[in-house]
């Protein structure tokens, strides 16, 4: 932490950094959870429960986690075919499943994932999350929840259309000026109360948040476990039973996996602006715990949430105080301005939606195109497509995939070998080996040898390449076998510590000899009947 004492002045800075995120938070839980086709309270809910959990075990200070929409977007569907109470037992097992993630130390692999692979991660977000926008603009009686989104139903036209893309359009304007004449109230909740205030001074008809209700076919009566008259909803889990968990457990996996990857991005970035490192491991823990309760408690899950975060570490906040008065600032929200929430207009939390996505997409991303390289390029093309058509843990699977094969194609040409007498067996010809040997290179390893017009005896250097995996001992094994069926004799040398525990625990090779000081094992190796060709 920066400024580690905590006087009074630092106090402050926490408690004023935390009131402006939840104030924050407000406005886009309510819009995820609108998103999700669920009630807006639940994605408070989850915006509560899961931002003190993490705030208090969190694996980085200053990370605020919520409701997000890389979430609802995956929810939607789940909801729209199988009911609310499906999705809170689906949450409580997607916690579940970070927890295990977080004990098997599994949040060390976001190394793994490629920058393209981000880029057209964020862009396939920013375009799911716009067209989910798209069945606003319909007439709200008409409308039904299909599992992409409110949809079905009339588009609205005439005054009504005209009216409601003024309304989006202001609130979008108000979000874009807002910084720029003060920081004091978020802009996003300021776009919504200006947006909600003239709804009401002038009665306008519009579709509004309550109107949900209507829209889905009514929200089902739940138990509030923090007291009645609140209006906040909660409700039983579903089943338990092997039918449940095999309509949940899909959808469990993706939205673990998502969780996972966008904290864990969140807390690189954090970290980078903290000067702090590590915490992944029980930053999955801490999801997954805080998943796990807010399921039971009627929430709709969530993860870290970029903006929130950058908003409270660019306030000040560097403590894990300022992320628990967050979370409690907002169950003071939750559990006395209910009523107001419900009267917001659809149309506000529209154009809230739609500055997060132009600030998700990844401009820069069509500029870059051009200027690196093809396989990146197609890279972030196909998981952005991906993304919009499936979810986002596919495209990122897939784009992981993509990119490791392209890596692993393009190490496989490297292969090559440079040819020259030897200095210490008499008539001997040296292969310099550069470049990795492993299952992409081996084919490209044995055409590199002409064993019929090479000498009897043949040194392999692997002084500038590395033996890899069990397909680089088969390709030199094959090699073995042809010398030795030509009667000659095959030596390795300059194997790295690595390769020659590979190569020893294999059961390939025997020491022959010991005369390399850089490598302080044995380098040269004699081929053996039977093993890997004639003997030495």
């Amino acid at each position: 932490m920066q400024d580690q004492s905590f006087t009074p002045a630092r106090l402050r800075i926490e408690l004023l950094s935390g009131l402006t995120v939840a104030l924050a938070l407000v406005p886009e839980a309510v819009a995820f959870a609108f998103v999700a086709g669920v009630h807006p309270l639940v994605g408070l809910y989850a915006a509560f429960l899961v931002g003190l959990v993490t705030a208090l075990i969190g694996g980085r200070p200053g990370m605020i986690s919520g409701a997000t929409g890389a979430l609802a977007v995956v929810m939607v569907s789940l909801v729209a075919q199988h009911g609310v109470e499906y999705l809170f037992a689906t949450v409580v097992l997607m916690g579940l499943l970070q927890v295990m993630a977080g004990v098997l130390r599994w949040g060390k692999f976001i190394r793994l994932v490629p920058h393209p692979v981000m880029l057209g991660f964020v862009n396939g977000l920013a375009i799911v999350i716009f067209l989910a926008q798209m069945g606003q603009f319909k007439v709200p009686g008409s409308m039904e929840n299909t599992g992409h989104g409110m949809s079905g139903g009339e588009w609205l036209a005439g005054p009504e259309l005209a009216t409601m893309l003024a309304l989006v359009a202001l609130t979008m304007a108000i979000i874009w000026v807002m910084p720029r004449v003060t920081r004091v109230i978020p802009a996003p909740l300021a776009g919504i109360g200006v947006v909600a205030a003239l709804v009401i001074a002038f009665g306008l008809d519009v579709p509004r948040v309550g109107d949900l209700a209507s829209i889905q076919g009514g929200f089902p009566s739940f138990h509030n476990p923090f007291g009645e008259g609140t209006g906040i909803y909660g409700t039983a889990l579903a089943p338990f039973n092997l039918s449940t968990l095999e309509i949940i457990l899909p959808y469990a996996v993706i939205l673990a996996a998502i969780g996972l990857i966008e904290s864990l991005l969140t807390l690189n970035l954090v970290g980078e602006m903290t000067g702090k490192r590590g915490g992944a491991s029980q930053e999955c823990v801490a999801q997954g715990l805080a998943n796990t309760l807010t399921g039971f408690f009627g929430g709709m899950g969530g993860c870290a949430m970029i903006g929130q975060s950058m908003i409270n570490v660019k306030s000040g906040g560097r403590t894990r105080i300022a992320g628990i008065a967050a979370a409690l600032f907002l169950l003071v929200f939750i559990l006395y301005a209910a009523p107001v929430i419900e009267i917001i207009p659809l149309a506000a939390l529209v154009g809230v939606m739609f500055m997060v996505v132009i600030g998700t997409f990844a401009w820069n991303s069509l500029t870059i195109l051009r200027k690196v390289p093809l396989t990146d390029a197609l890279v972030i093309v196909l998981v952005t497509l991906v993304t919009v058509k499936y979810d986002l843990a596919i495209a990122v699977i897939v784009g992981v995939i993509v990119s490791a094969l392209a890596y692993a194609w393009n190490n496989a040409k490297r292969i090559q070998a440079v040819e020259r007498p030897s200095a210490t067996e008499a008539g001997a010809k040296v292969y310099e080996i550069e470049g990795p040997l492993f299952f992409g290179s081996a084919e490209g390893f044995a055409e590199l040898f002409n064993v019929q017009d090479d000498p009897d005896t043949v040194i392999v250097d692997f002084a500038r390449s590395r033996v890899v995996d069990q397909s680089a001992l088969q390709a030199i094994e094959a090699l073995a076998l042809k010398y030795e069926v030509a009667g000659k004799r095959l030596m390795l040398r300059h194997l790295s510590r690595d390769c020659h525990r590979l190569l020893t625990r294999a059961g390939h090779l025997m020491v022959d000899s010991d005369d390399d000081p850089d490598y302080a094992i044995a380098v040269d190796y004699g081929v053996r009947t039977g093993v890997l060709g004639a003997g030495h």
